[in-house]
């Protein structure tokens, strides 16, 4: 069985899908999944599958979006959290995604009117292209450790570890603008301050590093 980790370092975002139907029993999954996350997080996710319109825009093609029928969307209730909730959840389906042998991307902004019902009080975050991709992905540049961390030599494996699985979470345009800091087992994730979609990178930092570390291990400021 393939271990947290495991899906960390295989994922990899994919924009390109074969044309092939998600299977009735991967969707049931999926499902079940979302409604578990939007009970812990106070979120409404919404899937939608073999429904091509909201990747057939102009915008889509720029994004270089190709055979995109089916996609998550991350929404709830409007609040100051909602986007890092977003963020930690959202990656925590992706993950499962992988698990279930689909390929992701996150996608801010090229793409069409998704088909999600919101209410008045609530807010459409971001949206998740999901299925079979036609390749895997590939692995892109990234920071050191040193670069997103006050980690040093001496420090305990786990926060090692949670800083290793941060650097392998997507983030917007790759800007990986985050922070980790900790005292005795007190971890403190800071955003950066200038960038594009920084609240529901640090969701999905923090997801990471909280799989990676294992959250026995810490606690968050």
């Amino acid at each position: 069985m393939q271990t947290k980790m495991d899906l960390i370092r295989k994922r990899h975002s994919v924009r390109q899908y074969k044309d092939k139907s998600i299977p009735a029993n991967i969707r049931e999954a999926l499902d079940a999944y979302a409604d578990q996350l939007n009970a812990q997080g106070g979120l409404h996710i919404q899937l939608f599958y073999d429904e091509p319109e909201c990747f057939s825009t102009r915008l889509a093609h720029y994004g270089r979006f190709e055979n995109c029928k089916n996609y998550i969307v991350m929404a709830g209730k409007k609040a100051d959290h909602l986007d890092e909730r977003c963020g930690f959840y959202g990656e925590l389906l992706v993950l499962k995604a992988q698990e279930l042998g689909l390929n992701t991307c996150w996608v801010a902004l090229t793409h069409g009117k998704s088909k999600a019902v919101i209410g008045p009080e609530e807010k459409e975050v971001i949206v998740i292209a999901l299925g079979y991709g036609k390749t895997q992905g590939g692995s892109r540049k990234s920071k050191t450790a040193e670069n997103v961390s006050n980690v040093r030599p001496d420090d305990p494996d786990w926060f090692k570890n949670g800083i290793e699985a941060a650097l392998l979470a997507p983030t917007a345009v790759n800007q990986q603008k985050f922070r980790f800091e900790r005292e005795g087992d007190t971890v403190r994730a800071k955003a950066g301050l200038i960038g594009t979609c920084l609240k529901i990178d640090l969701g999905i930092v923090k997801c990471h590093f909280e799989l990676g570390a294992g959250k026995e291990n810490f606690k968050w400021d």
